[in-house]
C-alpha cells in the first residue's frame, strides 16, 4: 500500500494487467484500428499484451496515436525552446491549458522526440469516472486530482497531490505537468491562480520556499491553436457566466469536449517551454518578505512567460479586428483567412445573439489583449 494510491497512475508491475483487462474492450479497439489502420485486430493485440511499463505503452502505441490525430486533424505542430531541456532531468511544468487531453499528449511527444523525460500529468476527477478512462489515464501516467469536495478533504487532497509531485521529481526524476489553473481557459485569458502555487508549497517540508521552488526546476509552458476544436462547445459555460448564472454541466459533457477536442479541426498547434525560473525566483524571494506577496508575484513572472511565449494567429487578430469594428491588424491574416474565420462564426454561434457573437470573438481575441496589456506584442 502507498499514500498515494487514490491518486496514483498504474507501477510498471501492473501495467501488464490491465492492458489485459482492457485489451478487448471496445474504446482500445477504437483507438487502436485508428492508430494502426493497417494492422489486424491480433497484431496489435499480440504487442500489446507484451507490453510491461507505462513508457513502453506509451512509445509503442500512444505516440503513434497522437501522431495520427496531428496528421489527420492539424496542420501540423511546431515547437521552440526545448533544446533549453537537459537529458534525464526532471522538471515542474507549469502550462496554460486549452484541451483536455492534448495539451500533456502533445507535450509528452515533444519531450519524447527531443530526448527528453516525459512527464506524469495532472487530470481532473471528472475526467475519469468511466472505469475505461481511468485505466487509461493510469496507463499514461496521469494522476488524479480531485474537486468538488469538502473543504477539509480538498486541503487533505491537496497536500498529497503537492507530496505526489514532491516524490515524483525528487525521488523519482520524473518530469510534472500541471496546469496553470483549475480546468481548461474558456475565455483565452491565461491566467496563473495562486492556489497551485499555495498547493505546491505544501510539501517543501524541511526545505525553505525559495530553496524548494528553486529544486523543482519551473518550467512555464505556452500551447496555442490555431483554431480551438472545442470553441462552440465552450459558449454555454461562458454565456451561463455572462449572464451571472451558474453553470451545470450536462450528462457526458467532458466526455463530448475530450473528443472533440483530440478529433476537431485544430490547423496549426505550437507549444513553447521557457527556461527554469531560477533567477526570477531568486530575485522574487530577495524582493519580497511575506509568503503571500512572493506568490503573487510568482503567479505574475508565470504569467509574464505563458502569455509572451504564446503563439498568435491570423484567428486571434481577426476575431480581434471583428470584435472592435475595424482592420487595425489586417496585416496579420489575409481576405481569405477573415472569410474562413467568419465562416466558422456563423456555423457554430447563432449570429443574432449579440452576447454569444461578443463571446464566441473574445475567446480568440483576448489572447491578443492579453500581450497589449502586458507590453509582451512585438513593436
Amino acid at each position: 500500500m502507498s499514500k498515494f494510491d487514490s491518486i496514483r497512475p498504474f507501477y510498471d508491475s501492473e501495467v501488464n494487467q490491465a492492458l489485459k483487462e482492457v485489451a478487448s474492450h471496445p474504446m482500445m479497439k477504437a483507438i487502436m484500428n485508428f492508430t494502426f489502420p493497417d494492422q489486424r485486430d491480433e497484431e496489435w493485440t499480440e504487442q500489446l499484451l507484451k507490453t510491461h511499463s507505462i513508457r513502453d505503452f506509451q512509445i509503442n502505441f500512444i505516440y503513434h496515436s497522437v501522431r495520427k490525430v496531428l496528421d489527420i486533424s492539424s496542420n501540423g505542430l511546431t515547437t521552440s525552446g526545448f533544446e533549453q531541456l537537459e537529458p534525464n532531468t526532471a522538471y515542474l511544468f507549469i502550462s496554460n491549458h486549452r484541451d483536455i487531453i492534448l495539451d500533456t499528449s502533445l507535450l509528452n511527444a515533444t519531450l519524447f522526440e527531443h530526448g527528453l523525460l516525459m512527464t506524469t500529468s495532472a487530470i481532473g476527477d471528472n475526467l475519469v469516472k468511466k472505469p475505461f478512462l481511468r485505466t487509461l489515464s493510469k496507463l499514461t501516467r496521469n494522476f488524479v486530482v480531485y474537486r468538488g469536495l469538502s473543504n477539509k478533504a480538498m486541503l487533505e487532497y491537496s497536500k498529497l497531490n503537492s507530496e505526489f509531485i514532491r516524490e515524483a521529481i525528487f525521488s523519482q526524476n520524473r518530469s510534472v505537468w500541471i496546469a496553470q489553473r483549475e480546468g481548461r481557459t474558456k475565455d483565452g485569458m491565461d491566467l496563473t491562480q495562486k492556489g497551485v502555487l499555495k498547493m505546491l508549497s505544501k510539501a517543501c517540508e524541511s526545505l525553505s520556499l525559495e530553496e524548494y521552488f528553486l529544486k523543482l526546476k519551473i518550467v512555464p509552458v505556452s500551447i496555442s491553436y490555431e483554431n480551438d476544436p472545442t470553441d462552440v462547445l465552450k459558449m454555454p459555460e461562458l454565456l451561463a457566466k455572462a449572464r451571472e448564472e451558474t453553470y451545470v454541466k450536462q450528462k457526458n459533457e467532458d466526455f463530448r469536449t475530450l473528443m472533440s477536442g483530440i478529433m476537431g479541426q485544430k490547423k496549426r498547434i505550437h507549444i513553447s517551454v521557457g527556461k527554469v525560473l531560477d533567477q526570477e525566483i531568486n530575485t522574487i524571494f530577495e524582493r519580497e518578505n511575506s509568503v503571500n506577496k512572493q506568490l503573487q508575484a510568482l503567479v505574475e513572472e508565470l504569467d509574464r512567460v505563458i502569455v509572451r511565449n504564446y503563439r498568435l494567429w491570423p484567428t486571434n487578430y481577426i476575431a480581434l479586428d471583428l470584435l472592435n469594428q475595424t482592420d487595425e491588424h489586417r496585416e496579420h491574416y489575409s481576405v481569405e483567412e477573415k472569410e474562413e474565420f467568419q465562416a466558422r462564426i456563423r456555423k457554430g454561434v447563432e449570429m443574432e445573439n449579440a452576447v454569444a457573437v461578443r463571446n464566441f470573438l473574445s475567446m480568440y481575441a483576448n489572447p491578443v489583449i492579453h500581450k497589449e496589456k502586458m507590453h509582451l506584442l512585438a513593436p
